[in-house]
C-alpha cells in the first residue's frame, strides 16, 4: 500500500500521502509523533473529571449517553433468546417510560448478527459485530477476513476488529496497517456501501501512552472509521487519560487531513458519573461535532442500567434502585 487508505481523501492535502510508502517511512512517521507528557495528560484528564453537570443539562447528558451506548453481549453462552432480549432492551430501555432514547447499537458475535438484525428491523439501531478472531486476534489473515465478510453478509452495520498487538509491539507497523486496510476492504458490500470499521487497540496491553498515540494514528491512516480502546476482556480497559489521548489524536488528525474519526471507550465505564466525565472530555477536546452517536460511543452495557436509574430519579424525584430496571 503506497498511500494512505482510500477513504482518506484529505490525507494527501495534509501531506500524508507518502507516510505508508514503506515500513521505514511509516515507522519514521509514527516515531516522529510528539512524545506524550504523561503527567500533563493525567492531570488534564483529572481536571476535566471534576467538572459537574447539573439539572436540565444533566437530563440532556443522560439521554445523550444512553443514545451512545453499544449494548453488548459477547459470551460463549450467548443464545438466540438472549440476543433477542438484548435487542428488545435496546429498542425500549425503560418500559415504564417510552420517552427514553434507544441505544446506538447492539454488538454481538458474527453468528448472532442475523438474529439481531431481524430483532431490530424498523429501527435505526445499528448491528455491530466483533470480528477478526475477537478478542485475542490470534488468527491468520484469511480467517479474519472471512470472519468479517460473514458478519457483513449477515447484515452487520459495523465491524469491531482487534489489531495484532504482538505485531504492533514488535514494531511491525506495516503488517498492522495492511491488515486494517484488508479488513476495511472486507467491510464492503456488493452494492458499494460498507460497514463502518471500528479498530480496537486493547490499550491495556500497549504498555505506554506513546504506543496509544502511535496506534491511533496508524489506524486512522489505514482507514478506521472509529478508534476504540478495548475489548472489555482484559484487566485494564478504558481509562480517562487514554481516552483523552485518543480524542486529541482524532482532533489532530482532522486538523491535518479534514477527515473526522469516531472514538469509543469500552470496558470499565459503569456509572452515570463516569459517563458524564467522558462527555465533558469530548466536549472540551472536540466540541459539539463529536457529541453524537455517529462519532462517540460507550462500550459499556452495565452503564445503561445506572443511567436509567438516574433518569428515573430526575423524573420522579425518587431513586428507584436496580430492581426497577431490567437485567441484561
Amino acid at each position: 500500500m503506497s498511500t494512505v487508505a482510500a477513504n482518506a481523501p484529505g490525507a494527501a492535502g495534509g501531506g500524508l500521502q507518502d507516510v505508508a510508502a514503506s515500513e521505514a517511512s511509516l515507522r519514521r512517521f509514527l516515531h516522529g509523533l510528539p512524545g506524550v507528557d504523561a503527567v500533563g495528560l493525567e492531570a488534564r484528564a483529572a481536571t476535566l473529571g471534576t467538572r459537574s453537570i447539573k439539572t436540565t443539562a444533566k437530563a440532556y447528558a443522560i439521554d445523550l449517553a444512553i443514545s451512545m451506548i453499544d449494548l453488548t453481549t459477547l459470551e460463549g453462552a450467548d443464545t438466540v433468546g438472549k440476543v433477542r432480549a438484548l435487542c428488545t432492551k435496546g429498542r425500549n430501555p425503560d418500559p415504564s417510560d417510552p420517552t427514553a432514547p434507544r441505544v446506538a447499537a447492539i454488538c454481538v458475535y458474527p453468528d448472532m448478527v442475523a438474529t439481531a438484525k431481524a430483532a431490530l428491523a424498523g429501527t435505526d439501531i445499528q448491528v455491530a459485530s466483533v470480528a477478526t478472531a475477537f478478542p485475542a486476534g490470534r488468527a491468520a489473515l484469511p480467517v479474519k477476513l472471512a470472519d468479517t465478510a460473514d458478519a457483513v453478509a449477515a447484515g452487520a452495520d459495523e465491524i469491531d476488529m482487534v489489531i495484532d498487538r504482538g505485531a504492533f509491539l514488535s514494531g511491525r507497523y506495516m503488517d498492522v496497517f495492511q491488515e486494517i486496510v484488508a479488513v476495511k476492504e472486507a467491510c464492503k458490500r456488493p452494492d458499494g456501501t460498507a460497514a463502518h470499521l471500528k479498530v480496537i487497540f486493547e490499550t491495556g496491553e500497549l504498555q505506554t501512552y506513546d504506543n496509544v498515540r502511535r496506534a491511533s494514528w496508524l489506524a486512522m491512516l489505514a482507514g478506521a472509521d472509529f478508534i476504540k480502546t478495548s475489548t472489555g476482556k482484559v484487566t485494564v480497559n478504558a481509562t480517562p487519560p487514554v481516552t483523552l489521548l485518543m480524542l486529541e489524536a482524532v482532533r489532530d488528525f482532522k486538523q491535518q487531513t479534514g477527515i473526522q474519526v469516531g472514538v469509543k471507550p469500552a470496558g470499565g465505564i459503569k456509572t452515570t458519573k463516569d459517563a458524564m466525565k467522558y462527555l465533558v472530555m469530548v466536549n472540551e477536546t472536540l466540541g459539539d461535532d463529536w457529541l453524537t452517536p455517529h462519532w462517540f460511543r460507550f462500550g459499556a452495557s452495565s452503564l445503561l442500567n445506572d443511567l436509567l436509574m438516574q433518569r428515573q430519579k430526575l423524573t420522579t424525584g425518587r431513586y428507584s434502585g436496580p430492581d426497577y430496571v431490567t437485567v441484561d
